[in-house]
């Protein structure tokens, strides 16, 4: 099985490359300013691609799904959606969930510690791929500053389950990919850091 896995178009989807595959995953951040009436182009932007299959996560951007998520949830009907949900596609297991450290008044924001790790101890062990918005702690997580700013519980939770894969995005500076253990870690931030969809979309077989 075949996955492309893109995360951060911000609102530019249509200007980006994507190889074809069986499985399209988008980690989050898709809509340039987080309305829900920018979902239907997104949709038929989805509808449109050969994969047989899309999984979709929400970023922080991306407000519509923290505030209206039945909403979205029924207008994206090209996709599933997963927000701390778990999916099996022809014998795969996949699992998504949005939420990030506390970065500034955005969507799915919660903080560092307990809040966050109640989300990632939902994560289940034996997971093909683990698609996440943003990055853990240390791990393709450094912005412009040097700082990494990714999360500990969600390494921690790496830790735990040992993911064949996990895809995130959020940190457009972390782009690439990192063996780490068991795990392939994907950024697949198509957007560098200046917000230019210049990233190619990250190619994997399961």
């Amino acid at each position: 099985m075949r996955c492309v896995a893109i995360s951060d178009t911000h609102g530019m989807y249509r200007d980006i490359d994507v190889p074809d595959g069986d499985v399209l995953i988008h980690a989050g951040d898709i809509l340039r300013q987080g309305k829900l009436q920018e979902l239907p182009d997104f949709n038929d932007w989805l509808a449109a691609l050969p994969h047989r299959y899309k999984i979709v996560v929400a970023g922080n951007h991306d407000w519509c799904f923290q505030n209206e998520t039945a909403a979205c949830r029924e207008l994206l009907s090209a996709a599933y959606y997963l927000q701390d949900e778990a999916l099996e596609l022809e014998g795969k297991h996949f699992y998504g969930s949005p939420w990030q450290p506390w970065f500034f008044n955005f969507a799915f924001n919660l903080q560092r510690g307990a809040e966050l790790k109640a989300k990632w101890d939902m994560i289940p062990a034996g997971l093909d791929v683990l698609i996440t918005h943003g990055p853990a702690m240390g791990l393709l997580d450094q912005v412009r500053g040097g700082q990494n700013v990714g999360c500990e519980a969600l390494r921690d939770a790496l830790d735990r389950t040992q993911p064949k894969f996990h895809v995130f995005g959020h940190i457009h500076e972390g782009y690439g990919t990192l063996q780490r253990g068991a795990s392939t870690l994907i950024n697949a931030s198509v957007n560098n850091e200046r917000y230019q969809p210049l990233n190619p979309a990250q190619v994997f077989d399961l």
